[in-house]
C-alpha cells in the first residue's frame, strides 16, 4: 500500500509539472496492477493523458486490472481506433471482458476495427452467458496430436506466439478431442523420439462452456489445477481457463456474497458513482421496506396488549434483533458452505439437527440472561418467563431458515447469498413479534 501511494503521488508530481518523458519511463517500470490503482485516483482527463502514454501492450494489461467501472469511464474517454488497437494486443478472454463493460454501439464499433482473426475470436467469447466457463475461456492455449514425438512437439511449442504464457501443453488426438496433458518438465526430459501419447497424463477435471464460473472456481481449488480445460458436449477442446482468472472469479464471488448478506447489490465498488448505485441500493431497500410493513403488521394485530400494556413495546425488538442475529450467523455459515461445495442438500439434515442444537442451547442461555435483567429491571416474573421462552423459540426458528432458505434458493438457482439480507431476517422478525407479544396477549390479565 505504502509502495502504491509513492506512485500515485510521483504520477501527480509529474503531471502536474508536465514532464511526460520521465513519465512514460516510471510507467514503464510499474506493474500494471499498480498502474491501475494510480489511474481510479486521478480525475478522468489525467486518467486519459497517463494511459496515452503507455505501450500498447501495458496499456492492455492495465485495462484487464482496472475494474468494471474504471473501464466503462476511461473508454467512454477514448476514440473506438485506440480501444482497438489495445484489444488486438490482448488476450481475447481479456479483450471480451473489457467489452462486455462497453455500451453496445461502442462494441460494435471497435470489434470492426480489430483485426478479422482477433474479433472473430473475441465475438466468439461474447456469445457465451456471463459468467460461465465459456466467457472466461482464452483460446491462446497450446495442444499438441498424440502421435507426433516430443522433438516434433517442442518445436511447435517454440513456435506458438503464446508459449510463453501457456502454463500447460494439452494433448488432443485427431478429432481434436481432449485426451490429456503433458507436463513441461515431462516433455523437456523425455527422449526426443518417444511420442507425446505414452506421456500424457490423463485430466483430472475438465468444464463445458456452460460451467458456472463459481463451479469453475471451486474445481480449480479442489484439484490444485493451474489451468482447466473447456472442451464441447463431444470433447473437443474449446480452449482453457487459467488460475490468474479464477483467482479473479473467487475474489468476485467473495465480493458478491458478502455485499449480499449486507443487503448491496454484490457489484458495487466503494469508488461507483452515486449515480450508478442509486437504483441498485433503491430495489433491495424497498424490498426491506415491504417486509419491514409485513413484521409492522404483525405487531398491528396486538395492538391492544401493546396499549393496555405498554412495558411490551420495551422488550419485543430484542426478541427480533436476537432472532436476526441468530439466523445471520447460521445463513453465513451456510451460504459459505454452499459456495466452497462443502454442503449440499444431502448435508441437510445433519447441518439442521447442529444448528437446531446450538439455537436451543444458544436461545436458553441468552433468555434465561434477558429474563434476568428483564425481572431485575421491571420486577416482573411472568413478563421475564414470557421473553426467555419467546427468544429460545425464535432462536430455534432463525436456525431452521438460516440453513433451509439458502439451500431451497440454490436449488432454484438462485444465489443464497440474499437469503440473509431479506428473507430470513423477515422470518424471524414475524415470528419474535408474534411469539413474544401472542404470549403476552394470552397471559395479560396476569401481567396487568
Amino acid at each position: 500500500m505504502a509502495e502504491a501511494a509513492r506512485l500515485t503521488d510521483a504520477v501527480r508530481d509529474l503531471l502536474e509539472s508536465g514532464r511526460r518523458e520521465r513519465l512514460s519511463q516510471l510507467l514503464e517500470d510499474a506493474h500494471a496492477a499498480d498502474i491501475a490503482a494510480v489511474l481510479r485516483e486521478l480525475s478522468l482527463p489525467d486518467q486519459v493523458i497517463l494511459f496515452r502514454l503507455l505501450g500498447r501492450e501495458s496499456a492492455g494489461a492495465v485495462l484487464a486490472e482496472l475494474g468494471d467501472q474504471g473501464v466503462t469511464e476511461l473508454a467512454g474517454a477514448l476514440d473506438e481506433g485506440e480501444i482497438s488497437s489495445i484489444l488486438d494486443r490482448m488476450r481475447p478472454d481479456d479483450a471480451a471482458q473489457v467489452l462486455e463493460e462497453l455500451p453496445a454501439e461502442q462494441v460494435e464499433k471497435v470489434l470492426d476495427l480489430m483485426k478479422e482473426e482477433k474479433s472473430e475470436e473475441v465475438q466468439e467469447l461474447l456469445e457465451y452467458r456471463e459468467k460461465t466457463a465459456g466467457r472466461l475461456m482464452t483460446t491462446d492455449m497450446l495442444a499438441v496430436p498424440e502421435h507426433v514425438s516430443v522433438a516434433e512437439a517442442i518445436e511447435q511449442v517454440r513456435r506458438s506466439p503464446v508459449a510463453e504464457s501457456a502454463p500447460i501443453l494439452y494433448v488432443v488426438d485427431d478429432h481434436d478431442h481432449l485426451v490429456g496433458s503433458l507436463p513441461w518438465r515431462r516433455l523437456v526430459t523425455a527422449a526426443p523420439t518417444t511420442p507425446v501419447g505414452l506421456l500424457r497424463q490423463e485430466e483430472a477435471v475438465s468444464v463445458t462452456p456452460g460451467t458456472d464460473q463459481e463451479e469453475v472456481a471451486r474445481l480449480v481449488a479442489k484439484y490444485n489445477l493451474v489451468a482447466i480445460p473447456v472442451v464441447d458436449e463431444d470433447h473437443r477442446l474449446l480452449g482453457a481457463i487459467t488460475v490468474d482468472d479464477v483467482i479473479d472469479v473467487i475474489r468476485e464471488e467473495a465480493t458478491e456474497d458478502i455485499q449480499r448478506l449486507g443487503g448491496a447489490a454484490g457489484d458495487e465498488t466503494a469508488l461507483d458513482p452515486a449515480r450508478a448505485v442509486f437504483p441498485k441500493r433503491l430495489i433491495w431497500l424497498l424490498i426491506n421496506l415491504a417486509t419491514a410493513i409485513l413484521a409492522a403488521s404483525v405487531i398491528g394485530l396486538f395492538e391492544h396488549s401493546i396499549r393496555d400494556l405498554a412495558l411490551l413495546a420495551v422488550f419485543m425488538p430484542i426478541v427480533a434483533s436476537m432472532g436476526g442475529i441468530g439466523t445471520t450467523q447460521t445463513a453465513t455459515v451456510v451460504v459459505r458452505g454452499l459456495a466452497l461445495g462443502d454442503m449440499s442438500a444431502s448435508h441437510l439434515w445433519r447441518v439442521l439437527r447442529k444448528e437446531t442444537t446450538l439455537a436451543l442451547t444458544i436461545g436458553v442461555a441468552t433468555g434465561l440472561a434477558m429474563a434476568g435483567f428483564a425481572y431485575l429491571w421491571k420486577g416482573q416474573a411472568l413478563l421475564a418467563g414470557i421473553i426467555a421462552v419467546a427468544m429460545t423459540l425464535n432462536m430455534l426458528v432463525a436456525a431452521v431458515v438460516g440453513v433451509v432458505i439458502p439451500l431451497l434458493l440454490k436449488s432454484f438457482r438462485v444465489d443464497p447469498a440474499i437469503a440473509s439480507s431479506v428473507i430470513i431476517t423477515t422470518f424471524t422478525d414475524v415470528f419474535g413479534f408474534f411469539s413474544f407479544l401472542g404470549l403476552a396477549t394470552l397471559l395479560i390479565r396476569f401481567l396487568l
